[in-house]
């Protein structure tokens, strides 16, 4: 169950991330809203790039969000 919550909260961190790339805003909100630790979160998305998921472009944004981010 815990694995498909952290799915659910990776597709929609992506679809977040993949729609401010499309657009002509900048800047990419990300509102927290899991208690996944930041290394979980580092995990899925290196799978996610790894099944083909994700772009290597996509995948660094992301990366770097979640490196940036602080807690």
């Amino acid at each position: 169950m815990k694995k498909h919550i952290a799915y659910g909260v990776l597709i929609c961190f992506c679809a977040l991330v993949i729609s401010g790339c499309s657009s002509s805003r900048n800047q990419v909100t990300v509102h927290e809203s899991t208690s996944l630790s930041k290394g979980q979160e580092l995990t899925d998305l290196q799978r996610a790039l790894t099944e083909g998921a994700l772009t290597d472009r996509e995948y660094e944004t992301v990366r770097k969000i979640l490196l940036d981010r602080p807690y």
